[in-house]
């Protein structure tokens, strides 16, 4: 068990847990005081109505007792884990920069700003977004329509005014994947992918996305080989992780794609302690199972000084969400779709 600060504003458990319902069980609870996590992730298996969504964001707090971020992906297209009736319906990433045109950094801004909205309504205040993975003419069909586009400037510009419109909504963004999933032409929730690409393409590139979001206070990691730095994924690769450190220069809190994903070999606990070893700060573990969770979190430990750092500094980014009229942000973001917005 770990030792708790009254004070304490981060969690000391070096994860993000899931649940696995739309009500948080007395044996999630009492094993969330327990482990204390930096924060959890919902689904849509949690999601039924936000009065729900409301209570269930409030027990996870209660468990640990603390103001604990609650993070979800809500990209918009395929990856949306709030839906209709209740919540709005949001266009592929992809398609809707390519709708917007010129006013496209505009329309991402007002996207993200009135998602946040939605989050917190709920007791959200994490959404993993944005992907700063750039298409190429092999992306894996899972991925290429929740990417903002196949140019580095663009997928910059669209990038930086994603994390924007989150964090001026008081929800903290997450680039991802890092250092960049473009290339693959793999799904990682199913297999491996190999990068071949050299390391000049590489950097001046894919890795360049992440060097200009570098201040984004969280980011989340991609399950794939870079054959020219090492034969291990980055998530488990002491390599690629120095990589993100030293030449994309991200110093903020770096958590795995989820550890359940295929790409990856070995169990649950052995996966999280080769992503620890490897200089990720939090083992992102989102099946809900209690038992596979507490393997995990001894797995996962506690929170080094320097992750510590980082949590807090992340944490300490989160803001009071900025006034704003919903109902005229959502027309101007309709109105930048233009007439072709169903």
């Amino acid at each position: 068990m770990h030792s708790r600060d009254p004070a304490m504003t981060v969690g000391t458990g070096a994860a993000i847990f899931g649940c696995e319902g739309t009500v948080l069980s007395r044996d999630e609870a009492a094993f969330f005081r327990d482990a204390d996590p930096f924060g959890f992730i919902l689904f849509a298996r949690n999601v039924e109505t936000p009065d729900q969504l409301r209570r269930l964001t409030a027990a996870l707090r209660e468990a640990v007792g603390r103001d604990a971020p609650v993070f979800i992906d809500q990209e918009g297209g395929r990856v949306q884990r709030l839906r209709a009736p209740h919540w709005a319906e949001w266009l592929p990433p992809r398609d809707a920069v390519q709708m917007a045109g010129a006013g496209a950094a505009r329309m991402m801004w007002l996207r993200a700003r009135l998602i946040a909205a939605e989050l917190r309504a709920v007791g959200i205040d994490g959404n993993c977004a944005p992907c700063l993975d750039i298409a190429t003419e092999v992306t894996h069909p899972f991925l290429k329509n929740r990417c903002y586009g196949d140019d580095l400037a663009t997928v910059v510009a669209m990038g930086r005014a994603t994390a924007e419109g989150h964090l001026a909504g008081g929800v903290l963004p997450v680039i991802k994947h890092m250092p960049g999933h473009g290339r693959a032409n793999a799904d990682t929730h199913l297999h491996l992918p190999t990068v071949t690409d050299n390391r000049d393409t590489l950097e001046a590139v894919d890795f360049a996305a992440f060097r200009a979001l570098a201040d984004v206070p969280l980011a989340m990691t991609a399950h794939i080989v870079f054959s020219a730095y090492d034969d291990r994924p980055a998530t488990c690769s002491p390599v690629m992780m120095q990589v993100m450190r030293d030449q994309i220069g991200y110093h903020g809190l770096i958590m795995t794609d989820d550890l359940n994903m295929e790409a990856l070999t070995g169990t649950a606990p052995e996966r999280a302690a080769r992503a620890m070893a490897a200089g990720c700060d939090l083992a992102l573990y989102c099946k809900g199972s209690v038992a596979e969770m507490q393997a995990v979190a001894a797995a996962a430990g506690a929170m080094g000084p320097d992750t510590l750092a980082r949590a807090q500094a992340a944490l300490s980014a989160r803001r009071t969400p900025e006034e704003a009229d919903l109902a005229a942000l959502r027309a101007e973001h309709d109105g930048l779709l233009g007439a072709g917005h169903v």
